[in-house]
């Protein structure tokens, strides 16, 4: 009898188990389109692409210039010293 409930319990918490990956993929399969992505720029320090939404933004010469990180940035700023140095 104990038997019959433990693999009654195990069943019962694989399908739990099976029914929540279930669902989890469906959130994010029933989302939609995706709406429109923000722009990408290429960071002109590293060369990785960063979207608008996420950049660090810097203006140099009236330009907008689009950085992964506060570090690209500051780099950018050093070699902006240098050559005008």
């Amino acid at each position: 009898m104990i038997r019959l409930l433990i693999w009654l319990l195990l069943i019962y918490v694989g399908y739990r188990v099976v029914m929540a990956m279930v669902a989890g993929k469906k959130k994010t399969d029933v989302s939609g389109p995706r709406s429109v992505a923000a722009p990408t720029h290429r960071d002109p320090v590293c060369g990785v692409y960063v979207s608008e939404d996420d950049a660090v933004i810097g203006r140099h010469g009236g330009e907008r210039h689009y950085f992964c990180s506060m570090n690209c940035l500051e780099k950018y700023r050093q070699q902006l010293d240098h050559t005008h140095s």
